[in-house]
């Protein structure tokens, strides 16, 4: 889910409660078959995001439809902040758009309750044979094609040498340090830095936690749909983000809360006033557009001796199973992923392409930026990590309790073994476990 470093925390138990209703008119009927109709057709097409991106977007929609004037596509996009609240009410009232941008667990979330339409349906439109093999398989459900993968994403830590040179803290070896050296390394960089000016951004994240998790040989869900880390892992997770609060190595429980939602240009990072930053590699080039500084990509702490990173895609282009132009959002959905002046135009702005060919076609483009992005991507895939496994129904709700629980351990309504054993608790119970 792209992402800024709080996209997962960005979910709601209102998305679950919503889309549930969509297997309860679905079991009433069947596939829309698309409509015939005089004229053009038009498709609504969603996605989250800050200006920049949809600025680009807008861009290939428009070379779309001088490719496609039979199709008009009616753009509808926002902060990710209330992104999939509003898409959990559309579909709830049948009303969602025919492409829709998803992220992380909400392909399978969706997906299982009868709001996605199976890919395989519109292949005529629709052609994903030049897909990198794992990024298709990222975007099935029990075997079946329901999204298409926009790119490659990778955790990283975003830095920013000047504020490391201003502090007078050298940059770390990012292939030895471990997550003391990043707390360690964070703190001096706040404690030599004017008032405001953190070592790093944010304490961890959802996304963190399962790396953390994969770290220790365990892994946020298992292949079967069960929780795969255990309570000591997840109070150790709630441990250290506590530290680095509490050590001013992070905001103060208060401003970490404040920055939750905030755009891209808003953050601590964003504004220059953070030396670090967890978050995904695909944040690099607006993050460094809005603090006007040339940042690095590093990657986690604590990868040896075992990794805990994966490759992930940034986002899914889905179309909706009650779409009346199934084949119009398919042939969005090809442009988008297979067209030359597309990726031209969108670049790395959802991650590393996932077809080769765009990949190839992007390379003298990219800004200084995305080359680093395309780089560290290049990188992490030739790491030896663990499978990961995408998370079950209900997993959507579990970065939200992620959030709430690391909120109270902030602002110590709860210690970090309390929130440890109700993280476990309230995840199995999500889950159906």
């Amino acid at each position: 889910m792209e992402r800024s470093l709080f996209r997962k925390f960005l979910t709601s138990v209102a998305a679950i409660a919503a889309v549930s209703l969509v297997s309860l008119t679905a079991a009433c009927s069947s596939t829309p078959a698309n409509e015939a109709q005089d004229g053009p057709v038009e498709i609504r097409f969603s996605w989250w995001g800050n200006e920049g991106r949809a600025q680009l977007t807008t861009k290939a929609i428009a070379e779309f439809e001088a490719a496609n004037p039979d199709i008009k596509v009616k753009p509808e996009y926002g902060d990710i902040s209330g992104y999939f609240d509003k898409l959990a009410t559309q579909v709830a009232a049948n009303d969602a758009p025919d492409v829709i941008t998803m992220g992380g667990a909400y392909p399978a979330e969706y997906a299982n309750r009868g709001a996605l339409l199976d890919l395989s349906k519109v292949s005529g439109a629709l052609d994903l044979s030049a897909m990198d093999p794992g990024a298709l398989e990222n975007g099935q459900v029990q075997g079946t094609q329901y999204g298409v993968s926009t790119g490659a994403n990778a955790l990283a830590i975003v830095v920013n040498p000047a504020v490391f040179a201003a502090a007078g803290v050298p940059l770390p070896d990012d292939s030895t340090w471990d997550w003391d050296d990043f707390a360690q390394t964070a703190a001096d960089i706040t404690a030599k830095s004017p008032k405001g000016t953190y070592g790093t951004a944010t304490v961890l994240t959802h996304d963190s936690l399962d790396a953390f998790a994969r770290q220790r040989g365990e892994s946020l869900y298992t292949q079967d749909g069960q929780l795969g880390l255990g309570v000591d892992t997840v109070q150790d997770y709630f441990d250290y983000s506590l530290k680095l609060s509490e050590s001013g190595a992070a905001p103060n429980a208060s401003e970490t809360v404040e920055k939750l939602n905030v755009s891209t240009e808003q953050t601590l990072m964003g504004m220059g006033q953070a030396g670090m930053m967890l978050t995904w590699s695909n944040s690099l080039s607006a993050l460094s557009k809005a603090s006007g500084a040339d940042l690095k990509l590093l990657k986690l702490p604590g990868e040896t001796p075992t990794a805990g990173i994966w490759l992930q895609s940034s986002q899914f282009y889905t179309i909706s199973a009650r779409s009346k132009h199934t084949d119009a959002a398919a042939k969005l959905v090809d442009f988008l992923v297979n067209n030359e002046s597309a990726a031209k135009i969108i670049q790395s702005d959802r991650g590393v392409p996932s077809n080769s060919g765009m990949r190839t076609a992007i390379q003298d483009l990219l800004t200084p930026q995305g080359k680093v992005e395309a780089e560290y991507i290049d990188q992490i895939g030739k790491m030896d990590f663990a499978p990961t496994y995408i998370g079950p129904t209900g997993s959507t709700a579990v970065s939200e309790i992620t959030a709430r629980m690391n909120t109270d351990v902030l602002f110590k309504r709860l210690s970090p073994g309390k929130a440890a054993e109700q993280w476990i608790s309230e995840s199995n119970a999500a889950i159906g476990k």
